[in-house]
């Protein structure tokens, strides 16, 4: 992973490869990431990160952590930059989605990732080396 300044979001794959110790090599690169970014203290998140996250550990890994232990996971995350998207966000999401084959999902993540003024999106859910309106989509197991 190359050296990436100022803000940057962190979408709910990393973020669930960092907390299922079954992903192998997933989970120790995804921990790496997080690690430096609770270092740097520039990592960002949404609320809807945080939301899907919650389902996913809780009912969709092959080990599931307990609400609790998700609970707790959440609560430390709230010390980062989180954005609660609003009505205009939904329509500029509808509008970055018009503009990009993607997802409204992912087009609300590239939002959040705006508003939060991140320079770089850590995913594995769109194109490595994507810009989508100043946001630089960045695979860290590329």
């Amino acid at each position: 992973m190359s050296e990436v300044k100022g803000r940057q979001f962190i979408d709910t794959n990393i973020l669930v490869y960092a907390h299922d110790y079954s992903a192998g090599s997933k989970y120790e690169i995804a921990r790496g990431l997080l690690k430096n970014l609770w270092e740097k203290k520039n990592g960002c998140l949404s609320i809807q990160v945080l939301q899907e996250f919650y389902v996913t550990v809780t009912r969709k890994l092959k080990k599931p952590i307990t609400s609790q232990q998700a609970a707790k996971v959440i609560v430390n995350y709230d010390q980062w930059p989180l954005h609660s998207p609003n009505v205009e966000d939904l329509l500029e999401a509808i509008n970055i989605q018009k503009q990009a084959p993607i997802s409204f999902w992912d087009a609300m993540i590239i939002r959040s990732a705006q508003r939060l003024g991140c320079t770089c999106l850590w995913t594995e859910d769109l194109n490595h080396g994507q810009d989508y309106g100043g946001i630089l989509v960045k695979s860290p197991f590329c």
